[in-house]
């Protein structure tokens, strides 16, 4: 006589492709993400090209951390000078000024600044006064500030709103690709 079948006893041909679908879901949610970190950690189809012109300070570091002691809420366009603030020092205050004045309408969301170690010569006090009178000044701390950066000529940074150094230029750099880093920062980003 046959065995009567119960429906416990009957093979589930369903949990084979069951398990299938589980490892594809599982693959494509981790895939990327092992990817990616792998891809960060062993440095590799990392792209070789940037956007950016300047020098990227991409370890957290702040305006304090350069010795200057400052606040604002806005973006920043900095010029630190070490030594005396002479002509490549005022260049980049004028260069600041006009990147500034040709963010158009998001000219309101930046500011520019001027850290110096040393007193201003009086004649460049009363010229920044008269023609600068929104800038910023601040106090360097020239020791500090060396042994951070390393380097005793005039720099221009650019500050995201928090106080962090984001970019760093020289005193060659090209007013128009200080801009369009600028630009590209204030399009990207929600603060400030």
């Amino acid at each position: 006589m046959a065995a009567a079948t119960s429906p416990l006893d009957v093979p589930d041909r369903r949990k084979p492709r069951g398990r299938l679908q589980l490892l594809l879901i599982l693959f494509v949610v981790l895939g990327p993400m092992i990817l990616a970190t792998s891809m960060y950690k062993l440095k590799f189809w990392v792209p070789e090209g940037r956007s950016y012109h300047g020098v990227m300070i991409g370890n957290g570091e702040g305006r304090a951390d350069i010795g200057i002691d400052a606040q604002d809420e806005r973006w920043q366009l900095l010029v630190s000078a070490p030594g005396a603030c002479v002509e490549e020092c005022q260049q980049l205050v004028y260069l600041a000024r006009q990147i500034q004045v040709g963010l158009g309408r998001d000219a309101s969301r930046a500011s520019h600044a001027l850290a110096a170690a040393q007193p201003l010569a009086a004649d460049y006090q009363a010229l920044l006064g008269r023609e600068y009178p929104q800038l910023q000044r601040y106090p360097l701390d020239a020791q500090r500030y060396i042994q951070k950066v390393g380097d005793t000529a005039p720099q221009l940074w650019i500050v995201d709103p928090h106080g962090n150094l984001v970019l760093r230029y020289d005193a060659k750099v090209k007013g128009k690709h200080v801009l369009d880093d600028l630009r590209h920062l204030l399009k990207l980003s929600n603060i400030g």
